[in-house]
């Protein structure tokens, strides 16, 4: 994909977060329920973020343009594969106090809280959750798989939060109109993004002609500032490769509140989540074709016929025929290639050289393999393939030892599922509660997150 060609689809993905967060402003001033503006205004925080992440990555990409217009080239060193990486099952424990969780006294403190989930530009949020002393876990049941994703990866998580109040007035958000950024982040984060936005100008990845016009938003009214739900940043971690392990894992949380804010929940500091990583090398064949294959320490070949030979995930597998594979017989020969497999070219003669040299560990004696092809170029293709996989699995580590598996992501609801607290469903007989069903989702807040994810993929 040419410099062009990059510039072009990030900043189509730019206009698209644009009119989402347009959508988004329209339908947050339409909004009459509270769990309705809930939504939207989460939907406006998670466009926000988005746009912030892609214009960083713009002006990343124009730096490399400024130095390849300079004579500096990228390097034509090996780079390791992309995978996959997943997060699942996300558990948040919660430590109410005595008085409150198990004696049911004080003031019911209730939030609606979500999860932004960054890595690199991809970012997705979790559904809504309403939090208060009837749980001792926020619990989010999304399974979130990022697609080519480096083995240096920094996977955020972010919790946010926000103060529900019982007294909710549809006059209070149906009443006020939006501009394009809209209000429910705040006058810091709008300057932000118009920020970026212009040092994105001044760097030369947007001009006025490359984004439509009126897609940079305009200044923000002082009085659309005080309106609308607010989320604010409750607690936050950064998870790496060596966070990746099979199975349920608990890692430490930064918390960025106090016990004085409203939107505060007393965490404990930690967080449980399933954290997996499918590396591409693991989850494809590299490369395949006929070979030949012997000992260093025999003068024939093992095997007089020549042998198809496919270089998957932790082993070099020869089979009879590509027939045998197709059919999923038995290999005659597995060769082990791991991280400490030593891959090297005859020094006799290299012109003509078509061997090559792979040391590796067989039931833990040291055992070298010579593998040759028919022609020099594919020797050479071979040769290059095996470093590449060796390389590729030394950088994922751990995530090579075994294949690891994905939980498939559930449908995404597009419905906010009420978790509602014990406090309310047994109110005191003297104020009785008025039993009322949580009202859907309005029709143009599912379409439009449903347009979203439709374009997203």
């Amino acid at each position: 994909m040419n410099n062009n060609t990059q510039d072009t689809a990030v900043l189509q993905h730019i206009e698209r977060e644009v009119r989402m967060r347009e959508g988004a402003c329209k339908l947050l001033a339409a909004c009459s329920q509270r769990e309705q503006a809930l939504e939207a205004s989460k939907s406006l925080l998670t466009c926000n973020t988005r746009i912030l992440a892609l214009l960083s990555q713009l002006q990343r990409m124009r730096k490399v343009q400024i130095l390849q217009s300079v004579g500096c080239r990228p390097s034509d060193d090996l780079v390791p594969c992309t995978g996959k990486v997943a997060l699942s099952d996300l558990r948040i424990p919660l430590m109410w106090k005595d008085s409150e969780y198990f004696k049911n006294k004080g003031e019911l403190h209730r939030c609606a809280v979500f999860c932004l989930i960054q890595c690199g530009t991809e970012i997705h949020d979790t559904d809504l959750v309403m939090v208060d002393r009837t749980l001792t876990d926020i619990c989010f049941e999304d399974t979130i798989i990022f697609n080519e994703v480096s083995p240096g990866f920094q996977l955020r998580i972010e919790l946010y939060s926000s103060c529900v109040v019982d007294e909710f007035s549809p006059g209070a958000i149906g009443s006020w109109r939006v501009s394009r950024l809209g209000g429910s982040l705040g006058c810091s984060s709008g300057k932000k993004i118009r920020a970026a936005f212009e040092s994105a100008a001044v760097c030369g990845s947007i001009s006025s002609g490359d984004v439509r016009s009126g897609s940079v938003p305009p200044t923000l009214s002082p009085d659309l500032l005080a309106l609308g739900p607010k989320y604010n940043l409750l607690a936050h971690t950064t998870l790496r490769i060596e966070h990746v392990r099979e199975g349920f894992k608990t890692h430490d949380l930064s918390l960025s509140a106090t016990e004085d804010n409203p939107f505060w929940l007393p965490l404990y500091g930690s967080m449980c989540c399933c954290l997996v990583a499918q590396p591409l090398c693991m989850i494809q064949p590299v490369i395949s074709g006929q070979i030949k294959i012997k000992l260093s320490s025999e003068e024939d070949c093992t095997y007089s016929e020549t042998v198809y030979g496919v270089l998957k995930r932790q082993a070099l597998l020869c089979y009879q025929s590509q027939e045998g594979l197709e059919s999923d017989d038995n290999p005659l020969l597995e060769i082990p290639i791991t991280k400490d497999t030593v891959v090297c070219m005859s020094d006799r003669d290299p012109a003509n050289c078509q061997k090559i040299y792979i040391n590796t560990q067989r039931q833990g004696e040291d055992i070298t393999y010579v593998l040759t092809t028919c022609t020099l170029e594919d020797t050479q293709h071979w040769r290059k393939a095996l470093c590449q996989h060796i390389y590729s699995m030394s950088h994922w580590k751990q995530c090579c030892d075994n294949l690891m598996k994905i939980q498939m992501p559930s449908s995404r609801k597009s419905v906010m599922t009420k978790q509602g607290s014990l406090y309310h469903e047994i109110a005191t007989p003297s104020s009785p509660r008025k039993q009322t069903e949580v009202p859907d989702l309005s029709t143009d807040i599912r379409s439009l997150l449903s347009t979203y994810y439709k374009e997203s993929y």
